[in-house]
């Protein structure tokens, strides 16, 4: 693997361009804890640098929970801090992650801020959260219809042509059978801290939930990327007929907000097992694209947990992706 810390498990990440270094930061959890599943529960954002994908080196942790000690109101991170993304803004650099609480549980997620100057020391927003569920087109806390209301791993990038913000997130309808209401979520900001909900960017009714999205254009084509799982495709999808993979799915669109449709199977070095999860494309040093996600599941269904080496993606002359035949076997 490209990042495998022995005393700890990683999972989901995101990456940040600087010159000639990508910066990665990353989900991690003390393996002492024993059950993976506790991991998320226990969590904070570690961080480290390479500049060719595959040769890591750690860097001081990002981000772990707030304190609510000595604050008047509880934050929004006081326990969990959770997927995000990064984009510069002149001089800085702001993280965009999902904060939940202490006292809820955990049940109920929001977008928190952070800044940096460097990369490397981070400064939480007085803002924060910056963005709550909106419930005129998104679920709220129905435990009857899902396990948590889900808000979380926002995707932030600029307009090319304009002066504006955009936000995507993993969310679920308001509408629709319950085991379908997995959608990506869409806000929009002019500067960065005060942003305003929209409708669903795209709500096929496919999913329970269609995680960590991300939008990238590859070859002139644009792409929104999410990762579904095998047991939360929903009944009417399934009744279509289609092959239930755990993964990658992409959807091609006609520009960075869609409309999104469907070109072949959709799934990019995805499984039945899961293998691997909550994948990324990134742009090489080589001008190449690559699938970087986390080891999630072996073949005797235990987490493992790291970052794997990037596998370059193979993009066809009618937009289907795939990843290079020789590196099938890594999966």
């Amino acid at each position: 693997m490209a990042l495998d810390l022995k005393d700890k498990w990683i999972w989901d990440f995101w990456f940040a361009k600087d010159g000639e270094d990508y910066h990665l930061f990353y989900l991690q959890a003390d393996r002492a804890l024993g059950d993976p599943e506790l991991r998320h529960w226990n969590v904070n954002v570690g961080h480290a640098v390479s500049q060719d994908l595959r040769h890591w080196t750690p860097l001081p942790d990002a981000l772990a929970p707030s304190s609510p000690e000595s604050q008047t109101e509880e934050p929004a991170d006081s326990l969990t801090t959770w997927t995000g993304s990064v984009i510069r803004d002149g001089d800085r650099w702001l993280m965009f992650y999902t904060g939940t609480r202490r006292s809820e549980k955990g049940l109920i997620q929001r977008v928190c801020l952070a800044t940096s100057d460097d990369l490397v020391h981070w400064h939480k927003h007085p803002a924060s959260p910056v963005l709550e569920t909106d419930p005129r087109w998104y679920d709220t806390l129905n435990l009857d219809h899902w396990h948590d209301q889900s808000w979380r791993d926002p995707w932030v990038f600029k307009d090319a042509d304009r002066e504006l913000y955009h936000m995507l997130l993993t969310c679920r309808a308001n509408t629709g059978a319950p085991d379908g209401r997995g959608a990506v979520g869409y806000a929009s900001s002019t500067d960065l801290i005060h942003w305003q909900a929209g409708p669903p960017l795209f709500a096929p009714g496919w999913y329970g939930e269609m995680e960590v999205p991300q939008v990238t254009c590859i070859g002139g084509r644009h792409y929104l990327f999410c990762s579904v799982s095998v047991k939360y495709h929903s009944r009417a999808h399934l009744a279509e007929g289609v092959t239930p993979l755990t993964g990658l799915k992409y959807f091609p669109g006609d520009g960075p907000l869609g409309p999104f449709h469907t070109e072949g199977s959709g799934f990019l070095g995805a499984d039945a097992r899961g293998s691997l999860y909550a994948g990324r494309v990134v742009e090489g040093p080589d001008g190449g694209w690559y699938l970087m996600a986390f080891r999630n599941l072996d073949s005797e269904g235990q987490f493992v947990g790291g970052v794997s080496d990037p596998l370059p993606i193979v993009q066809e002359e009618d937009g289907q992706l795939s990843l290079a035949p020789e590196y099938l076997t890594l999966l």
